[in-house]
Formats: structure tokens, sequence, C-alpha cells
């Protein structure tokens, strides 16, 4: 075991013990703990294992009440909205959870890249924005394959739009791999490490590249070193203890940011979820609730204040409606996890079953009557506003000023050429209120000025 994780990294031994012990309940800790996630501090691991803990409904309530002040005081109402886009569901690995594992005997498929264009055109008809390309570890594709599938979405301009910002979670490559996506023009790169229990981790993946614990635990320090310093991480909740996951989690990103000076750009939870070809979710004993999958968002939020957390479509719209309140800042919407699905339909095998089915018209009517104000945020990573220069930016709260200016662009260009005209009606109010709400009034006059001229027919104001 000990070949597999390096100690810089982790304290395997320590996180066992701590994620299997209870400390007892303290609530002056609690208090000094929240004030300090309240200042927008973050907290250590061993500060957040303490939250862990925290079962009292009382005391979860108020770890739950900070969570939502400091979300609000970091994102305010806004929402990023996305899409994902499967290009293969051919894999080399035969991970034990996963509806395109090697061994499950389902028909596969794997787009052209004209095939990819047509999806491409499909998502874009729905309104989106930006999309997650999705590519799996299908060994047949180099890394120029991959890059001439980012290339692929971005070339595809539409009457009413295009994919203005593609992140991509593919399998891990080396350092010149990952120049060449870099070339390709990719916002976040998002690869997750699923488990970070290493027997776990060796059971759950078997055979193929992604039996490389190690090689997959530092993908990030090749990723960085290509230039590509916007990274999403996350480990799948479920396969083993939830506790033990997410401290490991923490002390990954405090080893990043002690090794590179930077954190994730996003984090993300996806929870198991049945699968075609595999019983894991039925015999895992390690299922997450609603209630803790919330716990720990809400934690995640007061660690890594700054960092993006996204949601998948795996989890029913109500549960999603919670985890917005204490975390969430980014959610997919519309989504469909098989390739070609958009254009052609839903007929081959999906990598996961799919709990919110909800249009994307219907995701941004819902969180508006909410008063949350979608947006399809593409304007930090063409400005060069990523890596450490966003993460320095968010810190200090300086970076409220274009995602806020973004939303409402962004926003108002779906409403004028995609949404339906309830969701028209409802959305328009609560942007209006929004940009009412702006305490700078240079802000609320730039808003209304943008908000006008994207009604009059601009799009994609350059700022």
């Amino acid at each position: 075991m000990a070949t597999l994780t390096p100690p810089d990294v982790f304290d395997l031994p320590g996180l066992e013990a701590r994620a299997r012990s209870r400390q007892k309940p303290d609530r002056s800790r609690l208090a000094e703990l929240l004030a300090k996630a309240r200042g927008l501090h973050g907290l250590t691991p061993d500060e957040a294992a303490f939250l862990l803990d925290v079962d009292d409904p009382e005391d979860r309530q108020q770890l739950l009440d900070v969570a939502i002040k400091v979300k609000q005081e970091i994102y305010g109402p806004r929402l990023v909205l996305f899409a994902p886009l499967y290009t293969s569901s051919h894999c080399t690995n035969d991970c034990l959870y996963c509806g395109f594992r090697a061994t499950s005997g389902t028909a596969r498929r794997r787009l052209t890249l004209e095939e990819i264009k047509a999806e491409t055109r499909a998502i874009v008809a729905m309104g989106h924005k930006r999309v997650l390309m999705v590519a799996g570890e299908d060994v047949t594709l180099t890394p120029r394959d991959l890059a001439a599938q980012v290339e692929a979405i971005y070339s595809v301009h539409e009457p009413k739009g295009n994919i203005r910002r593609v992140n991509v979670n593919a399998a891990p490559l080396d350092v010149e791999g990952f120049k060449v996506l870099k070339g390709a023009g990719i916002g976040t790169y998002q690869c997750f490490q699923e488990t970070y229990h290493p027997e776990t981790y060796r059971r759950m993946h078997p055979r193929g590249p992604k039996s490389d614990y190690h090689g997959r635990l530092h993908v990030f320090d090749r990723c960085i070193p290509a230039g590509i310093d916007d990274f999403g991480m996350g480990f799948l909740f479920g396969l083993y203890d939830h506790r033990f996951e997410t401290l490991a989690l923490l002390q990954h990103i405090a080893w990043l940011e002690k090794t590179f000076g930077i954190g994730p750009h996003t984090i993300s939870i996806p929870r198991l979820e049945p699968a075609e070809g595999t019983d894991v979710y039925e015999t895992t004993p390690w299922k997450v609730s609603d209630d803790e999958l919330l716990k720990v968002t809400a934690i995640l939020r007061l660690a890594v204040p700054y960092t993006g957390i996204i949601l998948s479509t795996r989890e029913t719209p109500a549960l999603r409606h919670r985890l917005l309140q204490v975390g969430v800042s980014q959610m997919s919407a519309g989504s469909i996890t098989n390739p070609g699905g958009y254009a052609e339909g839903e007929d081959s095998v999906a990598q996961f079953e799919v709990q919110d089915h909800r249009s994307l018209d219907e995701v941004i009517r819902e969180v508006c009557k909410e008063r949350y104000v979608p947006s399809f945020c593409t304007g930090c990573y063409r400005k060069g506003r990523t890596g450490e220069k966003f993460q320095s930016m968010a810190k200090h709260q300086h970076i409220d000023t274009f995602c806020s200016l973004n939303a409402v662009a962004t926003l108002q260009e779906y409403l004028e050429d995609f949404a339906s005209p309830e969701t028209r009606q409802v959305a328009e109010r609560c942007l209006g209120e929004f940009i009412e709400q702006q305490t700078d009034p240079e802000m609320r006059a730039k808003m209304m000025e943008w908000r006008a001229r994207i009604k009059k027919g601009e799009r994609d104001i350059p700022y």
C-alpha cells in the first residue's frame, strides 16, 4: 500500500483512523469553526473532520445555515449551467460500477467528428454555451484525436449561438499529451479519483490503465505544468466511506496548493447510481443518504469556499435544489449520457441513470422562480482569468464583477433566442430584480446597457 500513496500526499493510517473515530459533541468548538468558515477563511482537513461528526439536528442546521451564507457571499444567486457531450462509450477499463465497463458486453459507440458536430448543433439548439466533453478511456483516441474533438465542438457556429467553452473529462495523459489538449483551447480538465482508498480502488478497477492508482492520483501534477491550470476533482460517493473520501480529497487539495500554489477550479459530487451490467449500486455497503450528501456538500463549501461545486443530473430535482442552496454553484441541465443521444435519441447504453429529466428551459424557469440567476459563464477562460489568477481574484472577492455581468449577458441571450414564453416571463422578472439589487451604480448601469444591446441583437459582447 505504501508504494501506491506517497506519504507527502496522504497520511493513510491517520485518515483511516480519523474516519472511523467520532469526536464528542463540543458546541464551543463548533461555534469557533463556523465563525472561521463564515469569515471565508476555509477549513483545514482536521477542522472539516470535526464537522463530519456533527449529528445533532440543531447543530447540523447551524452548519447548513453557515454554508448557505458563505455560498451567497461568494456566488450570490448565480448558477452556471452546462451539458455533457459524450464522444465515446468504448473503454479499456473494467470499472465495476460503470455502464461502459470493458467486460459488460453492451453495444458501444465512438462518434466521428461529423457526429460530434451534430451533437454540438443539438446542444446549441437547446441554448447551451458550455459543454463538458466526456471521452472516457478509449485507447484508440490519441491526445491529437481528443484535441480534434474539442476543435470540432468549437467549430460549430449556428445562427443563434455556439459553444464558447469546452471542458474535458478524459483519461489521464502525460505532460506532452496535455500540451496538445491545451493547444485546442480546452477550459477545465476534469478527472476523478473515484475512491482514494487504495484497497477499494484496486478492487473496483481490476483491469485497464485506470487500475494505476498512483498514475491517476498524480494526474494534475502533469496537466498543471502543461499549462492547464483550471482542473476539476472529485470522488464517487458510495464506493467507500464518504468520511474517509472527503478527508482524503481535502488533503489532496492541500498538497496541490502547497506544491503548485493552486487548488481545483471545481469539485464534483457524483453519487453512485444504477448502471447497466453492474450490481455495485445494489451491493455496496457505503451508500450515502440525501442528508449525508447535503452535509458533505456544505462542509466542502466551507472548507474550500472559492471552488466551484458541480452537480450532475444523477440527483432528483428536489435534492438538486437543496444542494444548490448549501454549496453547489454549477449544474448540468438537459443531460444525455450516451454518445449520439442529443441528435439521434437515447437508444444506446448510458453511463448511468439520470434522475433529473427536465429540459434546460424547465431548469432555467424553476431556478429563476427561486431567484437564482442562471449563467452560461464563458468570459474568464477566454480572458485568461484561470488558475492562480482566477483563484487570487476570487479569494479577494474581485471576481464578482465579471461573473455577475457575464450572468446577465448570457441569460439575456438565452431569453432572446431560446426561452419559452413562460420561462422568459419568469426569468425577465428575476433578471430585473438582480440588476436592481446591485449596489454599485456603475455596474447596474452597465448591466442595463448590455441587456438593452442584447435585446437589439448583439451577442457575445466583449469585455
